[in-house]
């Protein structure tokens, strides 16, 4: 059974990483009857099913989306939009199902402490003026929660496959699914904290790999026996010093890093490519990972952010987020609650452990 599910879900990754978004032009949107070609090829091309009644429905949503992305793209902006695969979704809509995980708006603990003022990463210094971590093969390929506020368990994972691979040299895909089922103080699809999926694979013995125990989008009971596979190991981790760029970009340069943003904007639903530098504010909904930063060729600096929507959304399930900026949250709040996992050991842990298949 269970092969059948990572079956069916490797299939739906591979046709969702193919199904980028549709392009349009002025003659697409100049009349009733064209933003209805539209919407039928946009439905067509991601496969999306609707009843008459719901179709009727979300046609007036899709019109609306359409018109936001037309007049958005014509704005003098480092970044674009497009109409993915979220086009015909109301932003409330999208945020109750993308982004309502409630990623918590404080922190519930501190990480390692080590006193007030002190940070692993605080002596960095001589950094390079860009770090990508997919360059450096710390980095899974995008993944896609589906419609379940599961993000904090991707995020948590990313940031986890990266120290891992960092320390050991061996790229393994993780379990979110061990996450969601056995990690009792986060609640599944209804939201988590990183630093709580932190402490429980710490506490746990480890994490066990994406093939043993594949990603289903949905809550079940922990299964203790694949739980029980502690395929990698953490020996703690540690929070970023609140509002604090500088300190994320320490951070970033040594390890991929878990963070925190609101993503609920109609902006950020249809990115498709750029620097974003839209209007966003700090109610933090949703998880994502730092993997990397770098400067634009005008200057404009940006975070390398992995999402877990799927390939077909933003840069290939990437977003360039604008950093440096004057705001001590950072763009979204992205530099309020980041954390990462820390791995002193360079071993790979034998004891129960399932074969390391999940190797990229």
């Amino acid at each position: 059974m269970h092969k059948v599910v990572f079956l069916v879900l490797s299939l739906f990754a591979l046709a969702a990483a193919t199904a980028k978004a549709i392009s349009f032009v002025e003659n697409d949107i100049a009349t009733e009857e064209s933003l209805r070609k539209l919407y039928d090829r946009w439905r067509s091309h991601h496969a999306v099913p609707r009843d008459p009644i719901e179709t009727k429905r979300r046609f007036i949503v899709f019109k609306e989306n359409v018109r936001y992305i037309h007049e958005a793209n014509k704005r003098d902006r480092p970044y674009k939009l497009a109409l993915n695969k979220f086009a015909d979704m109301t932003r409330e809509e999208f945020r109750r199902t993308y982004a309502g995980a409630k990623v918590m708006h404080h922190r519930m603990r501190q990480g390692r402490s080590m006193g007030s003022n002190w940070f692993m990463h605080g002596d960095t210094a001589n950094f390079p003026a860009s770090v990508d971590w997919r360059q450096k093969g710390a980095v899974t390929a995008v993944k896609n929660q589906g419609q379940c506020g599961s993000c904090w368990a991707f995020s948590t994972v990313c940031a986890v496959e990266g120290i891992n691979q960092i320390r050991t040299g061996n790229l393994v895909s993780l379990s979110e699914q061990e996450l969601m089922d056995c990690n009792s103080e986060n609640h599944g699809c209804d939201g988590g904290l990183m630093d709580n999926a932190f402490e429980f694979i710490q506490k746990n013995g480890g994490i066990t790999t994406e093939s043993n125990y594949p990603y289903t989008a949905k809550q079940h009971e922990c299964n203790t026996v694949k739980a029980s596979s502690s395929d990698v190991t953490i020996d703690g981790y540690e929070d970023v010093p609140v509002n604090d760029e500088e300190a994320l970009l320490k951070a970033a340069a040594n390890q991929p890093i878990a963070v925190a943003i609101e993503a609920s904007g109609l902006d950020f639903q249809f990115y498709s490519e750029g620097v974003f530098t839209g209007d966003c504010g700090t109610n933090l909904d949703h998880g994502v990972a730092i993997v990397g930063y770098g400067t634009s060729e005008d200057g404009t600096k940006y975070w390398i952010v992995k999402n877990s929507w799927g390939a077909e959304w933003g840069e290939r399930g990437y977003v360039k987020m604008q950093r440096g900026i004057s705001a001590k949250e950072g763009l979204c709040g992205i530099a309020m609650q980041a954390s990462y996992p820390i791995k002193n050991s360079s071993k790979i842990p034998r004891k129960n452990s399932t074969s390391l298949d999940g190797l990229y």
